[in-house]
């Protein structure tokens, strides 16, 4: 009686004993527009918080790039990691769909958590932190327990003639994946500015169980010993299970480089000019992935492998897969070319035991400045000229009094500077009475801002645009404030006995300025410097390598998560599904270790992951040319006799042999 009832209830829950309901007389069971409904809400949530995750490190916990960089992708490497967990539980516990609701309600937990960690009046700083912490790790068992669970329920709602279908599900799974990072890309910027589950199985527990119980003296395969303990038909699943799982070996380097749009390649991004150019602006570059999903999973499915069919090529899914990883390798060596442009007009924040220095002559005549020492600054400077740029200065410590000398119409004259390592500083040098020379030493960001010196006897203040700055009278210098891109040609001045109109004209992207006001007889004057050059590669050129980098992700992923299923047992698909997803895991873990550890130049660590990706899809090719594809829908028709029961005695008194993969049907290789 047992027996009969656990058929009865596994024919129910695959959908067996009676067909779910179709859509619009298609072979799409109307479940699958729930599925792909949740999943479009999930993804909105997910990467909505994930596109301004490494900003929100830099500006508002105040983190460095490369710790941003490194917990960034420790927070995606967890949100990997867990899909392990949500298989164990699914497929020994509480099932798919009973797994999917209770860990979205942790999941919405780490969204509150994480959001009342962003609220400035909660706490100090480490309050900050730790909420912050919490809430990612909370999302993360949330996010990357349902991962395994909720493609592999798609799945398992076809009937199982209707694998083409089955097929292009994926697909449109994978769209409404990206649809809902488009809208979130879009959306989360601008609010920053302003189903019956299947009968639970042995699946990975018993896996893991009977590992132990097979290392014995030869057989055939290790895992034949453990047919003294274990049914024949799950000792055949763990076999397809690990022919697939040492498959993966290679993929988490695809995912090292795919995963670094949100890290390496949005720092990039922020140094580079974002003006409205062909209406390419940083947000849409930010969502480029996910928009060109939308587009190249129909270009691709109906255009591009048709045709390759059409020259007798047959694409078979690992073929893909191997494709996939050179379009990513030609994404980073776009990235290399873009960043090395770069890097010639961006100042680089200094590093430890330095510092950065700019001098600025607002005396009558030009000057000279030595550091004791040091050759800084070897040749005189002329009254109100553009500083030359940043010059570095070395430092024995975390910071060090220098001595400076200043040399103006013959006299010399010594300040008393203390300079701090990883620390930008302006240095004005002005007359504060006949004979006397005045040294300020002003502390500042070398990213895009503006300020104003005020050499007027009278405090000014000044607009503009929608931003308010003051300095003092007698050479006081106003806050740093940063100012959208634009023309500013009626720029405001109060004085407490009048106002006046200056045009400041251009404003541009990564620039920093410092304007001088001054009183002349025909009213103010002003002189404007640009410290810092604008960033003159524009963001459109990040556009060939997303190109590149989504071409692969559609022939790698989609590819990849269709594959998972395809090879996978009933009973073992969200551990299938885990595996794959650990590989992504494993891809951030690489980039964790290369961000903390290389010490590289940027386009030196980006042609690295290229070269290294190429290599390991070679490694892949030779893999896959010897993977030989199964059917395990086939298992059913193998296995019709209940398989818990041992092997039955023929009438001849001969058992019968065990079911092995060389019995099972097969498909081409590669």
């Amino acid at each position: 009686m047992g027996k009969k009832k656990d058929k009865d209830v596994d024919a129910e829950d695959h959908g067996k004993g009676q067909r779910s309901p179709k859509l619009c007389g298609t072979n799409y069971p109307v479940s699958i527009a729930f599925i792909v409904v949740n999943e479009f809400c999930e993804r909105f949530s997910y990467y909505g918080m994930k596109a301004v995750l490494t900003l929100y490190f830099i500006h508002y916990l105040h983190w460095d790039k490369n710790l941003s960089t490194a917990v960034y992708h420790a927070f995606s490497s967890l949100c990997y990691f867990t899909p392990l967990l949500g298989a164990v539980i699914a497929d020994s516990w509480l099932g798919k769909f009973r797994t999917v609701i209770y860990l979205s309600i942790v999941y919405v937990i780490g969204h509150v958590v994480k959001s009342v960690g962003a609220i400035p009046d909660v706490g100090d700083s480490t309050v900050h932190v730790v909420l912050s912490m919490l809430g990612l790790v909370l999302i993360a068992f949330g996010t990357g327990g349902i991962k395994p669970c909720v493609a592999a329920f798609g799945g398992d709602q076809f009937d199982e003639e209707h694998t083409e279908e089955r097929r292009k599900f994926f697909s449109i799974f994978y769209m409404s994946i990206n649809a809902g990072s488009v809208l979130s890309t879009i959306i989360t910027p601008i609010l920053r500015g302003q189903s019956q589950d299947k009968l639970l199985r042995p699946g990975l527990w018993s896996s893991c169980g009977f590992n132990g119980h097979c290392l014995s003296p030869k057989r055939s395969h290790w895992l034949d010993w453990a047919e003294e303990k274990y049914p024949k038909r799950l000792i055949q699943e763990i076999k397809m299970v690990f022919r697939v799982l040492v498959l993966y070996i290679p993929l988490p380097m695809f995912w090292a480089l795919f995963d670094q749009q949100g890290s390496r390649w949005t720092l990039q991004a922020t140094r580079m000019n974002m003006d409205f150019v062909m209406g390419v602006c940083f947000c849409v570059v930010k969502m480029l992935n996910a928009l060109l999903i939308l587009v190249f999973i129909p270009i691709f499915d109906m255009g591009v492998y048709p045709l390759i069919g059409l020259c007798r090529i047959k694409l078979t899914p690992l073929k893909k897969m191997a494709a996939g990883m050179i379009l990513a390798a030609l994404a980073f060596c776009a990235a290399t070319v873009v960043e090395i442009n770069v890097i010639k007009s961006v100042v680089e924040p200094p590093p430890a035991k330095e510092s950065l220095v700019q001098v600025y002559n607002l005396m009558d005549s030009e000057v000279t400045v030595q550091f004791p020492g040091h050759t800084v600054f070897s040749d005189p400077l002329k009254s109100y000229e553009d500083p030359s740029g940043y010059t570095s200065l070395p430092l024995t410590g975390e910071s060090q009094l220098y001595t400076v000398t200043v040399t103006h119409n013959g006299a010399e004259y010594q300040c008393g500077l203390t300079f701090t390592e990883r620390t930008a500083y302006s240095l004005f040098l002005h007359t504060a009475q006949p004979g006397d020379t005045v040294c300020k030493l002003v502390m500042h960001s070398i990213f895009d801002f503006c300020r104003f010196i005020n050499t007027h006897t009278e405090n000014i203040n000044i607009t503009v645009g929608t931003e308010e700055f003051y300095a003092a009278a007698d050479y006081g210098i106003s806050q740093n404030i940063s100012v959208p891109r634009g023309e500013y040609n009626g720029v405001v001045c109060k004085t407490n006995s009048d106002q006046y109109l200056i045009d400041l004209g251009l404003l541009d992207f990564g620039a920093f300025y410092t304007v001088i006001l001054s009183k002349e007889s025909n009213g103010l004057t002003f002189k404007k410097m640009e410290d810092i050059q604008a960033n003159n590669i524009h963001i459109a050129w990040q556009v060939p390598q997303y190109v590149f980098i989504t071409a692969g992700e559609v022939m790698f992923s989609i590819t990849g998560l269709e594959f998972s299923y395809s090879q996978a047992p009933a009973s073992m698909k969200s551990v299938l599904q885990a595996g794959w997803l650990m590989t992504v895991a494993f891809g951030n873990v690489i980039v964790l270790i290369v961000a903390e550890g290389a010490g590289m130049e940027q386009w030196t660590e980006f042609l690295l992951f290229a070269g290294l990706l190429v290599a390991v899809s070679i490694i892949f090719s030779i893999m896959a040319y010897f993977y030989t594809y199964v059917d395990p829908d086939q298992l059913d028709k193998i296995f019709r006799e209940d398989t818990d029961d041992e092997k039955v005695e023929s009438s001849d008194g001969k058992k019968n042999e065990a079911v092995s993969l060389t019995d099972m049907p097969k498909q081409t290789k590669m």
